[in-house]
Parts: structure tokens; C-alpha cells; sequence
């Protein structure tokens, strides 16, 4: 009988080399000896595939390496070796070391191996990677945990569950606090109660679900109801929920309440659109600012040569009341460009505790006057009103002229209602004004009302719908910078044929720092009782300067001009001065700058900051005294004579 060649080669084979031959063909496993002490003896192509070394970069090495170093630090090899020598066997899942230093997780199992006689000859090594496993396993958990949290921590959704009949069959928070009901109220009723009744009577809930199974997706947005009755607009999404042969088992019903995303689009787009106002007020008041300082500049010399010419010529009538009529329409400039300073929040203000009910009660007569006897003129203040923080002479003004657009609203008559609030707002509030006390000042008409295109526009300077000739268009304008000016809002409300409520917040006055303001209208003053003195007067604008030297001179006393900062400096190096009076707004170097360098140079020097608006930058020295352009001979007398008598004249 002939003998079959494989297993004649068979039979040639050991034990030993089928084991050898068994061992290498596995890759899926690192198996491999070690001896007593831990280096390793053997090495098979499993090993070499995940751990990276080649049987002759390891062999001889101790097994060790194939450790962390924190394991290693812990004497974890060692004591893996002394369990399996000791109880037979070790086996553990943990972090591993390739070659190139990248980690895996392994399971490892340690067997020894002994003699006949029982003696220790080493150990076998069983190592497998993991890290797929693992990972997968620990994708899986994050999963489910994800799912889990999705599901019972999220509150913003109503995300539950109904049988195919359309009855709730798990209910989470989110449902809860949307729909108000508690999973032991909902759970096994019909979903169709959260519908209003015209949807019921609609069939709506069954179309809802027969789209869902027919399309895969049910999604809309509509009216749902409360367990309190009350109707919230949802986005509604409903999923059918199959077994493996595809029969529909239920649904999975997600619900969002966007009542409050359609509240918070609208808040959002009325702070957009009052950002938008905002910047636009803002660039015209910067635009408006800088021509009124430059027109103060040419009033100021206008105002100081008809001053000075009237002052050193003799009473002539076909020339004096010529003069005096210069002056008046110089003056009526200067008041114009004092509400385009308003508006461009860039007015002096004398600010302080203003008591608002005693200071409309004490302009009720003049406001009466103001209005005529066809309007009426109702108040209504509080009895705990706290003071309003702003300046009470431009109040009044911007009271005044209120009221006079009121009544031009009002051609046949009417009723103006001045009534004041106190309010406390919080952050994010759609007026827009920081946190804390304001005092809401609010004076509402029954005249003619306005459009919403005239509403937008009202408060911009020289805008006016009063026809040419009867309005500046800078009342508004003027209340809305004193507004913004003293930290509060200025807020319009009107409808056409149903009147106009303006509102103004001011902030709730505070112990606050007290500025030094040298300004204000002529008055009747002494002149002659101030000894003369050593001015220094500074301004870069040539027709401010010789006004400004003129009235000095006239008032006797002996002036230096200089026509910039560095030729002021100049003439302090040369000449002891007893005061300076500087401009403010000057290129390269400002006024408050030229102060400071004076303090420092020429210690003791009294400086007078001369200035057409308050733009001031907020850490400016505010115990500066200050001249308010433009003014008159009067007002600079007074402030010299108030400067020399708290700073007596250096040397």
C-alpha cells in the first residue's frame, strides 16, 4: 500500500516544532518567554507586529521596557512576575510601550513555567492588543452616556417618547418644564391634549403621525398648550421609531419652546436698530461738535471786538444801536452753537443733585407763560423721588423746550402731563443704560403725534418739521446730549394722532466729585478791584489771541501772547508770569498738557483752561479752573479775580 508524502513529512515533525511552528503563525498575539528574571528568551512575529522590536532588538533585553514609566516607578513588572510565581498566574489590562514610544492597551497574562521538579525555568508572556477594543468600547459608553445626559438633562427640549397608538410612554425634564406636567401626570396619555382645540378638531395629531410614517419626518411650528391652559409657539419634530422588520413601535417627539427666541430675535433686532441710531446720533454729534467749537471760536472774537469797539466809543445813535444789534445776533449764535455742543454731549455741565418735583414747580409759571392759556400743565411726582444727577440749568432748558415742541403739537389746545418715576433697571435691559437708580422724567402731550419715519429722526440736530424759519431743529438734539452727557437716555414715543411721550433718564444722584466751573452769562461785576498782573495768554487761533489780549489790556493788566504751547513755554523760560490762560483744544499739544508742564517746570503758576466744549479726557485734572468760550470781558475778570483769590500771585 503506497505511503502519502504529507504524512510521512508529518510524522517527521516534534512536538516541539509543532509548538514552534503554532506560536510563530499567530500575529494577532504577542507570545513570547521570559526567564526567571524577567528578560526575554523568545519572540514570535505577533510580538514583533504590535510591540515594533525585531527578535534581535529584544532577545536578551529585560521585559520591562514594554512598560510605562509610571508602572515602572511602581515596581508593577516586578510584581507581576512575583503573583504569577507565586499564585500561578497574573493577568491585567493597562498601558503598554512600543518601540517608538507610542502607547496601547494591552491584556497580559503571565504564566509560569517550571520543571519536573518544580523548580522555576521562566515565564510565558501572552499579550494582546486592545486599544480598538477599547476605544470602541469607551466611544460606546461616551455614547450612551451622551445619549443619557442628552435626554434627562436637557431642559430647553421636550424630547420623549410615544407608543405607536400616539400615548406618552417616557417623559424628560425638559418636557416637564416646557409643557408643565410631571412624568406621573403624562405618562400613558394621548399626546393629542397638547394641541390646541382647533388643531383636535382638525385631526391635526393623527395627520402629524400618518406624515411621520409616511414621509420618515414630521416637523412644523404652530400653537401648543400648557397643563396651565396657556399657549406657547412651538417647533415641533416627530421621527418614527421601527423594529428590525421595519413596523413602526412608536415615535421619538422632540418640542422646543421658541416663544422665547422669537422675544429674544425682536430684543435683538431693537438693540440692533438702537445701536444703529446710536452710531448715527454719534458721527453727527462728532460732525456737529467740531463746526460749533470752531464757530465758538469766531463768536469768541466776534463777541470780544463789538464788546471792546462798544465799550471805547461814544454813545452815537445812528451807530450804537447798529453795535448793540451785532452783539444780540452774536449772542443768539453763541446759544445756538451751546445746543450743538449739547448734542454733541461736549457742554460744559455744572452737575449736582437736582430735586426734579422743586425744580418743575418752580418753572411751572414760566412754562405757563411759555405755553399760553390754551394748553394745560399737569404734574404728578412721587413723594420718595430721589435727586437726579445732572446739571439744573440745562434741565430746565431742556424742559423748557419740550414743552414748546409739545405745544406746537397741540395748535387747538391740549393737556401737558410732567410726571417723574423712580427706576431701577438690571443689565440687559432694552433702554440700554448700565445697571443701578435712574430718575425717569416724562413730559406726554395730546397733540398730533408723529410717524414712524419723523419718530427716527427727531432727535437729529436741525431736523424740524415746524417749516423754515420756526425752528432750529435743536431742541430735541439739545436734550438728547444732556441726556447722554449726564449718564442717562433720552426715549421717544409717539404715535401719529395719538401724541408724544418723551422721556428722560437721568442717573440717581450719588456722593460724586465736584467740578470747577468758571462760566455763565455776564453779570455786573467790579472790575477795578483786581491789581494788575503778568498774564500769559495761549491760543492758537489768532482772532481768539487778540481778543483775548485786548480785554486783558483793557482790564490792566500787562499780557504776553503766545500763539502755541512751545512759544508759551518759551516766554515762561524768559518771563516770570502771575497766571496763564490757556485754550484747550490745540494741535500736537492740548491745553491740559501745556498745564501740566507748567506745574512741573514752573511750579505754583495758576493756569485758567479756556474751552468751547467739555470733551475732556477722563483723567484730565478737573480742579483746573475753567473759562467757558465765549465769553465776555465780565466772565474773564471774574475768573481771574477768583483764581488770584484762591492762588496768590507766585513771586
Amino acid at each position: 500500500m503506497p505511503v502519502n508524502d504529507s504524512d510521512t513529512a508529518g510524522s517527521t515533525l516534534t512536538n516541539e516544532s509543532r509548538y514552534r511552528l503554532l506560536v510563530d503563525a499567530i500575529t494577532d498575539y504577542a507570545i513570547y518567554m521570559l526567564d526567571p528574571n524577567g528578560v526575554v528568551t523568545s519572540w514570535n512575529p505577533g510580538a514583533q507586529r504590535f510591540k515594533g522590536y525585531l527578535p534581535s532588538e529584544i532577545i536578551g533585553q529585560n521585559f520591562t521596557r514594554f512598560y510605562t514609566e509610571e508602572d515602572r516607578a511602581a515596581n508593577l513588572p516586578a510584581r507581576a512576575l512575583i503573583r504569577a510565581r507565586e499564585t500561578g498566574r497574573f493577568e491585567q489590562e493597562g498601558w503598554r510601550v512600543r518601540k517608538d514610544g507610542g502607547r496601547f492597551w494591552a491584556h497580559v497574562v503571565i504564566d509560569p513555567i517550571r520543571a519536573p521538579d518544580g523548580a522555576l525555568l521562566g515565564y510565558a508572556k501572552v499579550t494582546r492588543d486592545l486599544t480598538e477594543r477599547r476605544g470602541a468600547e469607551e466611544a460606546l459608553r461616551r455614547s450612551e452616556e451622551q445619549f443619557r445626559l442628552l435626554v434627562q438633562g436637557v431642559t430647553d427640549y421636550a424630547i420623549y417618547m410615544l407608543d405607536a397608538q400616539g400615548r406618552v410612554s417616557n417623559w424628560n425634564p425638559g418636557a416637564e418644564r416646557i409643557k408643565g406636567y410631571a412624568p406621573d401626570e403624562i405618562v400613558g396619555e394621548h399626546f393629542s391634549r397638547f394641541y390646541t382645540e382647533e388643531d383636535r378638531a382638525a385631526d391635526a395629531p393623527a395627520k402629524a403621525l400618518a406624515a411621520a410614517v409616511s414621509e420618515g419626518r414630521f416637523e412644523k411650528e404652530g400653537w401648543r398648550v400648557r397643563k396651565d391652559g396657556t399657549r406657547f409657539w412651538a417647533h415641533v419634530v416627530i421621527d418614527p421609531i421601527r423594529d428590525v422588520m421595519g413596523n413602526v413601535i412608536g415615535f421619538a417627539k422632540i418640542t422646543r419652546d421658541i416663544t422665547e427666541r422669537t422675544e429674544n430675535q425682536r430684543a435683538l433686532e431693537l438693540a440692533r436698530e438702537a445701536l444703529f441710531q446710536s452710531q448715527k446720533l454719534d458721527a453727527i454729534g462728532q460732525l456737529t461738535g467740531g463746526i460749533a467749537h470752531d464757530f465758538n471760536n469766531l463768536l469768541m472774537a466776534v463777541i470780544g471786538s463789538l464788546e471792546m469797539v462798544r465799550k471805547r466809543m461814544p454813545h452815537d445813535p445812528r451807530i450804537t444801536p447798529l453795535l448793540d444789534n451785532a452783539m444780540q445776533g452774536a449772542e443768539r449764535g453763541a446759544a445756538l452753537t451751546q445746543r450743538m455742543l449739547a448734542f454733541a454731549r461736549k457742554q460744559e455741565l455744572t452737575v449736582g443733585p437736582v430735586d426734579a418735583p422743586a425744580l418743575v414747580r418752580g418753572m411751572t409759571g414760566l412754562l405757563q407763560r411759555s405755553l399760553g392759556p390754551s394748553l394745560r400743565i399737569e404734574t404728578c411726582f412721587p413723594r420718595d423721588l430721589p435727586p437726579a444727577l445732572t446739571d439744573a440749568n440745562q434741565l430746565e432748558n431742556a424742559l423748557l423746550n419740550v414743552a414748546v415742541n409739545a405745544r406746537d403739537a397741540m395748535p387747538d389746545g391740549g393737556v401737558i402731563t410732567i410726571e417723574a418715576s423712580h427706576e431701577v433697571i438690571g443689565a440687559g435691559t432694552e433702554i440700554g443704560l448700565p445697571p443701578g437708580g435712574y430718575v425717569r422724567l416724562s413730559v406726554t402731550d395730546t397733540g398730533q403725534g408723529m410717524d414712524a419715519k419723523t419718530l427716527d429722526r427727531a432727535m437729529e440736530p436741525f431736523y424740524t418739521t415746524k417749516g423754515i424759519g420756526k425752528g432750529t431743529g435743536l431742541g430735541l438734539a439739545m436734550v438728547h446730549g444732556l441726556a447722554e452727557q449726564s449718564g442717562g437716555r433720552l426715549k421717544l414715543r409717539s404715535q401719529l394722532g395719538q401724541g408724544t411721550v418723551v422721556e428722560l433718564w437721568l442717573p440717581e444722584a450719588q456722593p460724586a466729585d465736584e467740578r470747577q466751573v468758571i462760566a455763565g452769562l455776564a453779570e455786573s461785576a467790579l472790575l477795578d478791584d483786581l491789581e494788575p498782573m503778568v498774564v500769559l495768554a495761549v491760543d492758537d487761533d489768532a482772532l481768539v489771541l487778540l481778543n483775548t489780549v485786548a480785554m486783558l489790556e483793557d482790564l490792566g493788566h500787562r499780557v504776553f501772547p503766545a500763539a502755541s504751547p512751545a512759544d508759551a513755554l518759551a516766554v515762561l523760560r524768559r518771563q516770570p508770569v502771575d497766571l496763564v490762560i490757556t485754550d484747550y483744544a490745540m494741535p500736537h499739544v492740548t491745553g491740559l498738557q501745556l498745564a501740566a508742564a507748567i506745574a512741573d517746570k514752573h511750579p505754583g503758576t495758576p493756569v485758567i483752561l479756556a474751552t468751547g466744549y467739555a470733551d475732556l479726557p477722563p483723567d484730565a485734572d478737573r480742579s483746573l479752573p475753567r473759562l467757558t468760550k465765549p465769553f465776555l470781558q465780565n466772565d474773564l475778570a471774574r475768573a481771574l479775580r477768583e483764581v488770584r483769590r484762591k492762588a496768590p500771585a507766585a513771586g
